[in-house]
């Protein structure tokens, strides 16, 4: 019986992903990788996060919905923050990666971002209309 846990996230894109890994300061690895887990057990993932205990973490497409799904053994999970902190942390650089590829693919460019206490970001955009 495996040990794995897979949580649904709302991720899709792989180059948002791997850009708030590294925002949060997470070592990962570019699959496809073995995710490490109990008693040798390994799935394979399209990015991986080696803990020192041996046991990693990993982010595995979902074929059917095209989600990125983390994947680890949870009783073996050795990171700074809680499964939900590490995911919204993730979550919210992800998305500020989507969104900012995706404004930038429209034309879009930076005016002001502001980091809030919270954590939360403004960000304001323009557009120079060509004449």
């Amino acid at each position: 019986m495996s040990h794995f846990s897979q949580i649904k996230t709302k991720i899709r894109s792989l180059p948002a992903l791997q850009a708030a890994l590294t925002d949060v300061g997470a070592e990962w690895k570019a699959g496809p990788q073995a995710v490490r887990g109990y008693q040798g057990q390994t799935e394979t993932a399209e990015v991986v996060i080696e803990q020192d205990n041996g046991y990693d973490l990993g982010f595995k497409r979902n074929t059917d919905t095209g989600d990125y799904e983390l994947v680890a053994d949870m009783q073996y999970w050795q990171q700074a923050l809680s499964v939900d902190g590490f995911l919204n942390k993730i979550t919210q650089r992800y998305a500020y990666h989507t969104v900012m590829s995706e404004t930038s693919r429209q034309g879009f460019q930076v005016a002001e971002q502001k980091t809030a206490a919270d954590g939360s970001i403004r960000l304001v955009l323009q557009r120079w209309a060509q004449s």
